[in-house]
């Protein structure tokens, strides 16, 4: 079986195609490296240019008629950068992915799992696929509207669509061939991690918040579960959404409880042996209580459920952090 995974040298793709290598499937990776990472690919087949480019896919297909299924990991990501240039994220993953679909469908790949995120709703415990739809920045928006395009688009072609809704990816693949790539990740176990490799206290933003300690809570779930999430839609997307007039299907992936920032500290000091300092400070502009996945479809139309822990997560960051360093002290 062949897959082609766009985005495939970037944190998320990255680790798929390793999945896929271990299942025996073939990943044919397509990456422009504007954030993607040339060593993720190394041998693997690779092509690298955008995925707006129709000659390309077709030249892609044309090399590989047999392939199975397309996922799409390509995207824009940074939110404050999505405020700073809406145009630009508007282009690259709505404009851009909708001449994706054109092409697939022009080549007759009908099977398509895209990389969307639970960004799109709003805060709260026990999420579910039916939760409004409220995204709260452009990026979030470019999600919420490429999803709206895929079930009309699922609704009138033959295309068929698993949308999977990230919750907080954190780790590494666990051979480490890949991770997160930036070097200042600013979630809070990428900031908790900075701070403590700088000696600095990790700042609680607000004590008083509706959760089960005060905390925030962030549903956090291990980028290798993630991978063995897209291998499930993969191997049985004709079960899940039979072949025929099209079909759209988003998907939950997250840990189904979620952590608070206080676990999240007690986990943290579980891996590392060592007390965290941290000091309690108010609440940002514009923070929330926070949220957390329902994993009922998961488990049900996937037969996924979420394997690694999130001291698993945590002791596969920290040693990401290591070679990610060392990695990115050849670059200018």
């Amino acid at each position: 079986m062949k897959v082609l995974i766009t985005g495939g040298a970037g944190f998320i793709g990255s680790t798929f195609a390793s999945a896929c290598l271990d299942q025996d499937i073939e990943p044919i990776v397509l990456d422009n490296l504007s954030t993607g990472r040339r060593e993720f690919v190394e041998g693997r087949t690779f092509y690298r240019g955008d995925i707006g480019d129709a000659e390309l896919i077709d030249r892609i297909f044309a090399d590989h008629p047999d392939i199975h299924a397309t996922v799409g990991c390509a995207a824009k990501i940074i939110v404050p950068e999505s405020v700073a240039e809406p145009v630009m994220y508007y282009r690259e993953n709505v404009t851009k992915g909708l001449s994706l679909v054109e092409s697939l469908l022009r080549n007759g790949c009908t099977r398509f799992v895209f990389s969307s995120s639970a960004a799109i709703y709003a805060s709260g415990q026990g999420i579910t696929e039916d939760s409004p739809i409220t995204p709260g920045s452009p990026y979030a928006r470019t999600k919420a509207v490429f999803e709206g395009a895929l079930r009309d688009i699922t609704g009138g072609t033959d295309l068929r669509a698993v949308s999977l809704r990230y919750f907080n990816p954190i780790g590494a693949d666990p051979k480490f061939r890949s991770g997160l790539q930036v070097s200042k990740p600013t979630h809070a176990l990428g900031v908790m991690i900075d701070k403590y490799l700088a000696g600095e206290p990790f700042p609680v933003t607000g004590t008083d918040w509706e959760t089960r300690d005060g905390t925030g809570v962030r549903d956090y779930v291990h980028v290798w579960d993630l991978a063995r999430a897209h291998i499930h839609a993969v191997k049985d997307f004709d079960r899940i959404l039979p072949a025929g007039r099209g079909g759209y299907l988003p998907v939950n992936l997250g840990s189904g409880t979620g952590t608070t920032v206080l676990e999240l500290i007690k986990a943290f000091e579980t891996v590392t042996g060592k007390a965290l300092a941290h000091e309690i400070v108010g609440p940002r502009p514009g923070d929330v209580a926070g949220a957390y996945a329902d994993i009922t479809r998961a488990i049900q139309l996937l037969g996924w459920t979420p394997e690694l822990s999130i001291e698993q997560g945590i002791a596969d960051a920290l040693t990401w952090m290591e070679r990610r360093t060392l990695m990115l002290s050849g670059d200018s």
